[in-house]
C-alpha cells in the first residue's frame, strides 16, 4: 500500500458511498465501514459461524469451528473477513471468548464492532500521521515501523472505543460479563496481532532443519503474570487462587469474592475494572516467510489441553485445509475427556490461517509430513 488513502478513497468510491452533507467525519468513517463490511457479507467474505473462506486468486485460506463445551451456551465466535476493508491483499480473523452470564452477548457485540471500528480508526491514524508528516514515506527504509505504529495506535483506539461503547450498551449487561478477543490483520507480507486476553496465536514454520515448528504469537494474560499482578495490586484488586482450583489464580475486587476471573484483561466486566482489569491489547508484528506455513488462532479450552505444537501437527496432518480447524477441536475433545475427566469441558473453537496457496506449498507439507512421520 503506496498512499495512506488508497484504502478508504478508494473504498468509498467503489461502493457508491457518498458523504452526507451534514455529517461529521467521525460518523461517517463509522458509515463507510459498516457499509464495506455488508457489501462483503454479500459476497460472501465474511463467515461468522464454522465453515471456511477462500476468495477467488487469493492466498489466504481460513477454516473455521467452534464446538460448544457442556457448561451452557457457546460463549466463543469467530470472524473472518477476506478483502477486509476492500483490499485485496489483506485478511481480518479474529477469536472471541465471553465469560459471565451475558458473556455469549458480549463476545458477539465484540466480534461485530471490532473490524468495522478498526477500519475507521485506521482511517484516521493514517490521516493524522500525513497532515503531522506530509513527507511521511510508506516505501521508505522505515515504512514497516511507520506501518506498525499505525496499525498499533488504530488498535488501541478501536479497543478503548469497543469497551466504551460496551459499557453504555443498552441492552447488553456487561457489568459481571466479558470476552477475550485475539484478532490479526494480514496485510501482504504482514501480519499484525493484537490480543486481550487469554486466547492465543500460534504460527506453524519450518526450522532450519526442516521440521515443523510452532512459535506462539501471543501471552496469555492470566493474573499471575508478574507485570498483570502488579497493575492489578497497585489498583486494590487482588490476586489468589482458591483451595479447590490450586494453580489458578483469578482476580479478585479488594473486599469481596468476586468476580474471580482467571484472565487480566478483557472487555466488559466493569465490576472490575477500576482494580487492574484492562480491555488494553498488546499489538505485535511479523513478517511472512515462505517457511511460515499457517496460523492458529484459539480459546483457553483448546490450549488447555493441547500443546502449541500438538495443535500444529494436527492441522498440518489434515488433508483437507478447510477441515482443519474442526479437526483440532475434535483433537482438543478428546483430549480433554482423557486429562481433565469430571471437569466440565469448555467450549472450544478455532480459527486456522493457511498464509500460502494449497499449490505453493504442496510440496513443503509433503516435506513436513516426511519429517513428522519419521523423526
Amino acid at each position: 500500500m503506496g498512499h495512506f488513502s488508497s484504502m478508504f478513497n478508494g473504498l468509498a468510491r467503489s461502493l457508491s458511498i457518498k458523504k452526507p452533507k451534514n455529517s461529521n467525519g467521525k460518523s461517517y468513517g463509522k458509515e463507510a465501514a459498516e457499509e464495506m463490511a455488508r457489501e462483503a457479507k454479500k459476497k460472501e467474505l465474511i463467515l461468522k459461524s464454522s465453515g471456511c473462506v477462500n476468495a477467488d486468486g487469493s492466498n489466504n485460506l481460513a477454516s473455521v469451528f467452534s464446538k460448544r463445551g457442556e457448561k451452557g451456551v457457546n460463549q466463543d465466535c469467530a470472524i473472518v473477513w477476506e478483502g477486509f476493508g476492500c483490499e485485496e491483499d489483506m485478511i481480518f480473523c479474529g477469536i472471541f471468548d465471553g465469560h459471565g452470564p451475558w458473556g455469549h452477548y458480549v463476545a458477539k457485540q465484540v466480534r461485530n464492532s471490532m473490524p468495522s471500528s478498526l477500519l475507521c480508526h485506521w482511517q484516521k491514524t493514517l490521516a493524522e500521521a500525513t497532515l503531522l508528516d506530509p513527507e511521511l514515506d510508506f516505501e521508505g527504509s522505515d515504512k514497516n515501523l511507520s506501518r506498525f505504529d499505525i496499525w498499533k495506535q488504530s488498535y488501541l483506539k478501536t479497543c478503548a472505543s469497543v469497551d466504551q461503547e460496551l459499557e453504555h450498551h443498552r441492552k447488553i449487561d456487561s457489568y459481571n460479563s466479558g470476552s477475550t478477543a485475539l484478532t490479526i490483520v494480514r496485510q501482504g507480507e504482514v501480519i499484525y496481532v493484537s490480543n486481550v486476553g487469554d486466547s492465543r496465536a500460534v504460527l506453524a514454520t519450518i526450522s532450519d532443519e526442516g521440521s515443523l515448528v510452532a512459535i506462539q504469537l501471543t501471552l496469555d494474560f492470566k493474573p499471575n503474570l508478574p507485570q498483570e499482578k502488579e497493575r492489578i495490586i497497585e489498583c486494590n484488586g487482588r490476586v489468589f487462587c482458591l483451595k479447590d482450583e490450586p494453580g489458578v489464580h483469578r482476580v479478585w475486587q479488594p473486599d469481596a469474592e468476586t468476580p474471580g476471573l482467571a484472565m487480566s484483561r478483557a472487555f466488559g466486566d466493569y465490576c472490575i475494572k477500576d482494580y487492574g482489569l484492562v480491555s488494553v491489547p498488546e499489538v505485535t508484528q511479523r513478517h511472512i516467510s515462505p517457511k511460515d506455513h499457517f496460523i492458529i488462532l484459539a480459546s483457553d479450552g483448546i490450549w488447555d489441553v493441547i500443546s502449541n505444537q500438538e495443535a500444529i501437527e494436527v492441522v498440518s496432518a489434515t488433508a483437507e485445509r478447510p477441515k482443519a480447524a474442526k479437526r483440532l477441536v475434535e483433537q482438543a475433545v478428546r483430549a480433554w475427556k482423557k486429562k481433565r475427566r469430571g471437569f466440565a469441558m469448555d467450549d472450544m473453537s478455532a480459527v486456522c490461517l493457511f498464509l500460502h496457496s494449497s499449490s505453493s506449498s504442496s510440496s513443503l507439507s509433503e516435506h513436513v509430513h516426511h519429517v513428522m512421520t519419521f523423526k
